[in-house]
């Protein structure tokens, strides 16, 4: 009669990862238990242990799944990104682009808000930008940007813009949980927005006035739609105007 696997400290195996419907599945179960612990105990109680044991495995097989626990942080901060893009509102012509801009910062927060422990994970170890559902999120920012820069609106270079903006959204979402509740106040998420949209935006586009650098960032956004110019033209013009864009 066979006898049942056991794992490392020897107890009988209640289920195997091979029992279950799939591979993806359940690396999905296991990433879910994950999340649920780190929700309700923190990072520190999301061990291999804990998580085999939430999601009916045997340790060894989150190591067969994932490599290691770093690898399976790796996979739950994916599932976070994948679930924040989720979250994302892409309008191709908004009406208001700075508005456009707020509302977009504003959902970051409200996700931020809606799962602490997760968006915490998500965003205090600089290797998880490597996700690419985090890249497919940054390049939906990218694009506001350029809307941005397209219509004159933009003060400061593009990268420089989606830093500011990125960086912004995450201090105050990582401020606030810091925070013991009777000094939380809602204050400080309007007031970083607005110090966002002035510090990366212009009250009128300038691409109205007389100077050159932000009808430069304007024509320097305006470049991928252009299909009369050779590569090797592009780039010229481009060089050109990254140095007309900073002469402010």
């Amino acid at each position: 009669m066979p006898s049942h696997p056991r794992s490392e400290d020897g107890t009988t195996a209640v289920k195997s990862d091979t029992a279950s419907p799939g591979r993806d599945q359940t690396r999905q179960l296991v990433i879910e238990a994950a999340i649920d612990l780190l929700t309700r105990g923190g990072r520190d109680a999301v061990t291999t242990r804990a998580v085999a044991a939430a999601a009916g495995l045997q340790p060894p097989a989150i190591y067969r799944l994932f490599g290691d626990k770093d690898g399976l942080l790796d996979a739950v901060a994916e599932h976070g990104f994948t679930a924040f893009l989720a979250t994302k509102n892409v309008d191709p012509d908004p009406q208001d682009p700075i508005e456009d801009l707020r509302a977009g910062w504003d959902v970051a927060i409200e996700f931020g808000l809606a799962n602490p422990a997760l968006y915490t994970l998500m965003y205090t170890e600089p290797t998880r930008t490597d996700s690419a559902a985090f890249k497919t999120g940054m390049g939906v920012l990218m694009g506001r940007i350029r809307r941005l820069a397209a219509g004159g609106w933009l003060r400061v270079d593009e990268e420089l813009a989606a830093q500011i903006i990125h960086a912004t959204a995450r201090g105050a979402v990582l401020t606030w949980l810091s925070l013991p509740q009777d000094r939380r106040d809602p204050a400080l998420f309007t007031t970083l927005r607005e110090s966002m949209v002035a510090a990366v935006t212009n009250q009128q586009p300038t691409v109205q006035d007389s100077g050159p650098a932000g009808a430069a960032r304007a024509l320097r956004a305006s470049l991928p739609d252009q299909t009369n110019l050779s590569s090797a033209e592009q780039h010229l013009l481009r060089e050109w105007l990254n140095r007309l864009a900073t002469d402010d």
